[in-house]
């Protein structure tokens, strides 16, 4: 399932194809550059949309290398997504139902023991409303602890409806580190506290962004052209601040 490590030229190249087809289609401003670490970090990013990765990539420096963490696919030599993260060595997949999760998890310890980012959705799917953040998986801060790295908020703003020249704002937040020494296995409480931690930083950091109106023509098209909605389609957006299931 792990494709073997990439060349760098391979990664770069993805890289600038991307940093020009998103900074061309839309207006990328990265704010909070300099919390970013220069070394190993898990990378929590705000989940809106399909591209939202790519927005990623866009705003994070070229070096040292960003991966992600998934996606969940069962064969990824499937579809032209699946064929570019391959190809490029930017994903860590597993497969459905959690099978695969064993080496998943061994490969990215080994990418951050090499300085690497693992970039992770800790939302673990998408969501509607700019000022939304879904209760965080364990996934973050429990790499981020085992591995004794920091633990980094990212909000991704204005992919919930992608048009032309439309404003996407990447803000990275303080990072977050590990406290004390870091055993291979946290506890749960321990995971628990660092997630909460996370998902407050990402609430204030999603907080003042509007919510745009709906994309129309190739927009909107765009917008829903891949996007996986668990409900079936999209949800209206709840009210600013209000997680759907949550008493946030």
């Amino acid at each position: 399932m792990q494709a073997p490590p990439r060349p760098l030229w391979r990664y770069r190249l993805i890289g600038r194809v991307l940093r020009i087809l998103t900074r061309t289609y839309s207006r990328l401003i990265l704010e909070g550059a300099e919390l970013l670490p220069s070394g190993a970090s898990i990378i929590c990013f705000s989940h809106q949309n399909w591209a939202d990765p790519f927005f990623v990539i866009s705003a994070l420096p070229a070096a040292p290398r960003t991966h992600f963490f998934g996606p969940e696919q069962s064969d990824m030599s499937r579809g032209v997504r699946n064929r570019l993260m391959r190809w490029g060595g930017v994903a860590v997949p597993y497969r459905p139902g959690g099978r695969g999760l064993l080496a998943a998890t061994r490969r990215v310890e080994d990418l951050l023991a090499a300085g690497d980012f693992v970039a992770i959705a800790g939302e673990g799917r998408i969501h509607s409303g700019e000022s939304v953040i879904l209760p965080l998986l364990e996934g973050p801060a429990y790499m981020a602890l085992r591995s004794g790295v920091p633990l980094v908020p990212v909000a991704v703003n204005g992919t919930s409806w992608l048009g032309f020249r439309r404003r996407v704002r990447v803000r990275i937040g303080r990072p977050i580190m590990p406290v004390g020494e870091t055993p291979r296995r946290p506890r749960a409480e321990t995971v628990q506290a660092l997630s909460a931690e996370a998902r407050a930083s990402l609430l204030l950091l999603v907080a003042d962004f509007p919510d745009p109106p709906r994309s129309r023509w190739i927009g909107g098209r765009l917008t829903e052209l891949f996007n996986d909605w668990p409900e079936g389609a999209r949800p209206p957006v709840p009210p600013r601040g209000k997680a759907p299931g949550a008493d946030t």
